[in-house]
């Protein structure tokens, strides 16, 4: 899709001279920039993103729980339950 920015001089003419640099189109180097711009965002609004995971460690010890859990309600009366 094309559009039209505003964009200050300064800023084009670095980014102009970024992409000569790089060896890309200028719009190349701005989609890429965007893109990476909306990609840290996303981070940013979930924060718990960046902890998802990494608690795949105590996956054996949840399961350890859950099993001790099961048995210790399988040993309850089911009349205790009312």
């Amino acid at each position: 899709m094309k559009t039209t920015l505003e964009i200050p001089d300064a800023l084009f003419r670095q980014a102009k001279s970024a992409a000569a640099e790089q060896g890309i189109p200028l719009r190349a180097l701005v989609s890429d920039a965007l893109s990476e711009k909306l990609r840290v965002r996303g981070r940013r609004d979930k924060p718990w993103l960046k902890t998802f995971g990494k608690l795949r460690s105590l996956h054996k010890e949840t399961a350890h729980i859950g099993r001790i859990v099961e048995e210790e309600f399988g040993r309850i009366d089911p009349e205790d339950w009312q």
